[in-house]
C-alpha cells in the first residue's frame, strides 16, 4: 500500500547571515493512512522544521516529500496552498485564533477560500463547535474563551474542510493538564473515525496515545 506521506532522505537548510544552519539532516520515514504518530524530541530536534515540510508549509533543500504518489517539491505554491486547504488540517500551540472574529467566524473562516457559501460555510461551523462541545461559545471572541476552549475552537477549524491528516504542533503546551488531557481524547476520538493524526511534542506522556512514535534529536532519526 503507497504511504500516505513519506520522506526520504528530506534535508532542510536555512542560510542565515551568509551561515548554513541545517534544521533536519537525512529524515526518511513513512506515515500510512488511520496512523497516529508522535514526532517527539526536545527542543532544537528538528521537529517544528519536519512538520512544516509534512505540512507543505515548506519544501526540501535536499531529499524528496512525497504526499501519496506526489512529490511535494514538484508542485507549485497554488498546488501546495489547495493541499494545505483540503488534506491537512493544522492545530498551533498558540491556537492561532483571529482575535476579532468569534468562534462560529475563526472555524468558518477556511472554507472562504474553497468557495463554499456563507450559509453552509456557518452551518459546518456550528455542527463542529458543537461536536467539541462549543455549542453555547459559538458567539464569544477568543478573549472571552479559555484556553482549552480556544484549543477547541482550533480543532474545530482544523477539521472543517474533512482533511485526511491532522497535524497537531504541541496542542496542550499552553494548557493545565486536566484540559490538555481533554484536547488528547478529543484527538483520539478523531483517529477512532479515522483521521490520520500526527502529533508534535516534547512530553513522553502523550506518546502512550500514539501508534508509532518517531524520535529525532539534531535533526535526525534516532528511534520509531
Amino acid at each position: 500500500m503507497t504511504p500516505l506521506i513519506k520522506l526520504e532522505n528530506a534535508h532542510k537548510i536555512y542560510h542565515l547571515e551568509g551561515v548554513d544552519v541545517p534544521a533536519v539532516n537525512g529524515l526518511s520515514f513513512t506515515i500510512h493512512q488511520g496512523d497516529f504518530v508522535a514526532l517527539m524530541g526536545p527542543s532544537g530536534s528538528g521537529k517544528s522544521t519536519a512538520m512544516n515540510l509534512v505540512g507543505c508549509l515548506d519544501v526540501t533543500t535536499i531529499g524528496a516529500i512525497y504526499l501519496g504518489n506526489q512529490n511535494t517539491k514538484n508542485l507549485s505554491e497554488s498546488d501546495l496552498a489547495q493541499i494545505r486547504g483540503k488534506k491537512i488540517g493544522f492545530i498551533f500551540q498558540t491556537f492561532n485564533l483571529i482575535p476579532s472574529l468569534t468562534a462560529l467566524e475563526n472555524v468558518a473562516l477556511p472554507m472562504l477560500f474553497q468557495q463554499v457559501s456563507r450559509r453552509q460555510r456557518l452551518q459546518k461551523a456550528r455542527k463542529l463547535l458543537e461536536m467539541v462541545g462549543l455549542a453555547n461559545r459559538w458567539q464569544h471572541l477568543p478573549n472571552q474563551l479559555s484556553g482549552g476552549q480556544r484549543q477547541r475552537v482550533a480543532i474545530a477549524r482544523a477539521l472543517v474542510n474533512d482533511p485526511e491528516i491532522i497535524l497537531a504542533d504541541e496542542p496542550t503546551g499552553n494548557l493545565d493538564t486536566k484540559t490538555g488531557n481533554e484536547i488528547i481524547k478529543l484527538l483520539q476520538e478523531l483517529h477512532k473515525q479515522g483521521k490520520t493524526i500526527i502529533l508534535v511534542t516534547h512530553n513522553p506522556e502523550l506518546t502512550k496515545q500514539a501508534t508509532k512514535v518517531i524520535q529525532l534529536r539534531d535533526g535526525k532519526v534516532v528511534g520509531g
